[in-house]
C-alpha cells in the first residue's frame, strides 16, 4: 500500500474515532440541555416562529399536572405548552409536545456541528500523535552497505 493510501486511511480511522469519542461526550449534554431549556421563553419564541400561525404570538401556557414515578406512583409535576394566540387574546394553536421535540433536535444539531468541528480541529494532531507512537514501535531497517 502506497504512503499517501495509508495515510488517508489512517486519517479517516482518527477521524471517525474522534467523532465517536467527542459524540459520545456531547451529543447527551445536548440533549439534556435542549430538554432542560424547551420550556425557556428563549425556545417558546424561537420554536413559534415555525409552529405559530402569522400574526399570532408564541407564549408558554404552563398547568399543574402528575406524572408517574420509577415504582408507578403518581406524583405531582408541572406540564408546559406553546399556544398561539392571535391579536384578541384568542388562542389559535396549541402545541403541547411539538415545539420540545423540535427544540431538542435543534439543540442536537448543534452538538452535532460542535462535535465535527472539534473533531476535525484535532484529527491533525490526533494523527500525529497516532504517526508518532507506530514510529517508536517500528522495527528499524538493517543498513546495507
Amino acid at each position: 500500500m502506497s504512503k499517501a493510501k495509508t495515510t488517508t486511511l489512517s486519517g479517516c480511522l482518527i477521524w471517525f474515532v474522534l467523532l465517536t469519542l467527542i459524540g459520545t461526550c456531547i451529543m447527551p449534554i445536548a440533549f439534556v440541555v435542549g430538554s432542560v431549556t424547551s420550556f425557556s421563553d428563549f425556545a417558546i419564541q424561537t420554536m413559534g416562529g415555525f409552529i405559530c400561525p402569522e400574526n399570532s404570538t408564541p407564549e408558554s401556557y404552563s398547568y399543574a399536572t402528575t406524572s408517574t414515578d420509577e415504582f408507578g406512583n403518581p406524583i405531582p409535576s408541572t406540564a408546559y405548552e406553546l399556544h398561539c394566540v392571535d391579536a384578541n387574546g384568542e388562542v389559535v394553536k396549541e402545541d403541547p409536545i411539538g415545539y420540545a421535540f423540535g427544540w431538542i433536535g435543534i439543540v442536537a444539531l448543534v452538538g452535532l456541528v460542535v462535535t465535527a468541528l472539534l473533531s476535525f480541529i484535532l484529527a491533525v494532531p490526533g494523527g500525529m500523535m497516532v504517526t508518532r507512537l507506530l514510529e517508536k514501535f517500528r522495527k528499524p531497517r538493517a543498513i546495507e552497505n
